[in-house]
């Protein structure tokens, strides 16, 4: 079928539908963008679907959110009686988030597979921890994380309370793609409710313990309570979902002065106040430095809309506010963790962390330290999940901590995604251990730097929309693996991970990266030093990822702005 006539496809099929007839009467004529809705289907993968909201195949709406349940349903009831364990489904302040929430649920109850559904929405942290607490078989997230408000997207969390991993999500895509987008049927929801396949999840039937649990994770509860009462915070959920869960749990760990931005604490889909709702942007924190101004703050949190991802900014000693990257934050909880259970006798010898490829390696040096094994996966939180589970089943490693440099952090078990509320006990407390010695938060970072090294990172990300888009990524990681770099930036190239053919090549000999198949190219150079180039998995970008370091601050940057320079030449 072509481009034009999949589009008038739609416009027959979905004839009832007037709100999307309207949008595809819009583009009638508009061969460019009727290509970009039509030349393909929205991809399901690992990390679910996401993409710009709007009718048509590769755009979110609700057909591709049925057919996508659908997928899911079919794939459950390969089990059915394991399916009869139900899914939880959780949203976000998104645009039609509640909307694709109800029909995912009555999708399923269609299908006779049961479904959990929260009365409102709640962070994916919450979804992850309700599907082990309510021994479901699977999860969804209606959610686009930290994009755009035009974006939305759909994340499948299994039984483990991690997002589903490559043959699972294998498995859902073909029954995706044998399914039309007609073929698929919504349950009355007054139906669903009677038949008891339709739950809907209350204020209390799993917040409460999730609360109780995050809780548990402080390291010193003494020292909150000392402490926690004079340290001064900002907080903004950005619009989104960490307001109520974050907020708590500060509170009932004693942090008393928590000054929340009023512009951004409730549910905005447009996120109103913000270019983009992103703790890693320094634009989402204007209103938050101003507030920190007037209530005299030292340190200010900032959650994305699904409340898995955790921003921080401190102000040093002489007044000046330092927004710390990812790499920056997993560090100082790293270390803290680890000197405080050290100092307690309470450090394990089988203690483990995790952290992805494309974090910084001042981790690893941490680790060493303290004589914790450190494990490296592929970017994305599944893959940590994963290696939690795996010390579970095997009993050979304590987990302590996993992160990504996309400002996912987690300390727990009994969730198995990055978790923004977890990262926002554990960084109060660092702060309050911080204060109790009469230092700032940008002090202790400053001293792992000097007794470790400085390590300075930079991620750029090129976007590339569109059909040439994709062609364009290809083409460069096409070109990157023929004729890869003997050196970048004056450093040379000692070896090369290529992760979609699983092998690493040093001097000629190839051996197994032990890791999953992706499209990843690891450049490992002299001094420890490395570049990071991968197609996102979620968005049309492609992303550079630089690690430099050396003992002096001004030689890492230096080297780091080199090595950032002649990768964008390479890929150009």
């Amino acid at each position: 079928m072509t481009i034009q006539e999949s589009y008038e496809k739609w416009l027959k099929d979905f004839a009832g539908d007037a709100e999307t007839i309207q949008d595809l009467e819009a583009i009638r004529g508009d061969e460019k963008e009727i290509e970009d809705r039509f030349y393909t289907e929205l991809s399901f993968g690992t990390a679910g679907m996401r993409g710009v909201l709007g009718a048509g195949m590769n755009r979110m709406n609700k057909y591709n959110v049925r057919r996508a349940t659908k997928g899911l349903a079919g794939h459950l009831l390969q089990n059915p009686e394991e399916a009869q364990r139900g899914v939880v489904i959780a949203y976000d302040s998104r645009r039609c988030s509640a909307e694709f929430a109800k029909d995912t649920a009555l999708v399923l109850c269609a299908e006779g597979v049961p479904a959990y559904l929260f009365d409102a929405l709640r962070p994916v942290p919450v979804l992850s921890y309700a599907v082990r607490h309510l021994h479901a078989k699977a999860g969804v997230v209606i959610t686009a994380s930290h994009n755009p408000p035009q974006y939305n997207g759909y994340k499948v969390y299994g039984e483990d309370g991690a997002q589903v991993g490559p043959e699972i999500a294998e498995s859902i895509t073909k029954i995706i793609r044998a399914t039309a987008y007609t073929d698929c049927r919504l349950m009355d929801e007054q139906e669903a409710l009677d038949k008891g396949l339709l739950k809907i999840i209350g204020n209390r039937e799993v917040d409460d313990d999730y609360v109780a649990q995050i809780k548990t994770l402080s390291i010193n509860p003494e020292l909150l309570r000392t402490e926690g009462p004079k340290l001064n915070i900002v907080y903004t959920p950005l619009h989104g979902s960490g307001n109520v869960p974050v907020r708590r749990v500060l509170k009932e760990i004693g942090l008393t002065n928590v000054a929340v931005v009023k512009e951004q604490e409730m549910p905005d889909p447009n996120f109103s106040t913000i270019k983009v709702p992103n703790p890693e942007d320094p634009g989402a924190y204007t209103l938050a430095f101003q507030l920190a101004e007037k209530v005299g703050a030292s340190v200010i949190f900032a959650t994305d809309p699904d409340c898995d991802r955790l921003g921080v900014a401190v102000k040093d000693g002489q007044g000046e506010w330092h927004l710390l990257t990812g790499n920056q934050i997993g560090c100082v909880m790293l270390h803290y963790i680890l000197s405080s259970k050290q100092k307690a006798g309470q450090l394990p010898r089988d203690g483990a962390v995790v952290k992805s490829i494309v974090s910084t390696s001042l981790a690893n040096r941490i680790c060493e330290h303290y004589g914790v094994a450190m494990f490296e996966t592929l970017t994305g939180f599944k893959f940590i999940g994963e290696k939690i589970q795996q010390f579970m089943d095997r009993g050979d490693h304590t987990f302590l901590f996993g992160f990504e440099e996309s400002y996912g952090f987690l300390s727990s078990t009994f969730v198995r995604d990055k978790d923004g509320v977890n990262a926002s006990l554990l960084i109060s407390e660092v702060a309050c251990a911080c204060m109790a010695e009469g230092i700032t938060l940008y002090d202790r970072v400053q001293e792992i730097f000097r007794e470790f090294g400085y390590y300075v990172e930079s991620v750029a990300s090129t976007t590339l929309p569109g059909k040439d888009g994709l062609t364009r990524m290809k083409e460069i990681m096409t070109g990157l693996r023929s004729n890869p770099p003997a050196e970048i930036g004056g450093l040379k190239v000692v070896a090369v991970r290529d992760y979609l053919r699983g092998v690493r090549t040093e001097n000629g000999k190839e051996e197994p990266t032990g890791l999953p198949t992706s499209d990843v190219l690891y450049f490992e150079l002299e001094k420890g030093c490395w570049v990071c180039v991968r197609p996102s998995g979620t968005e049309p970008k492609i992303k550079l990822y630089v690690n430099s370091n050396d003992r002096d601050q001004a030689t890492a940057e230096e080297i780091n702005r080199r090595l950032a320079e002649a990768s964008k030449a390479l890929m150009a």
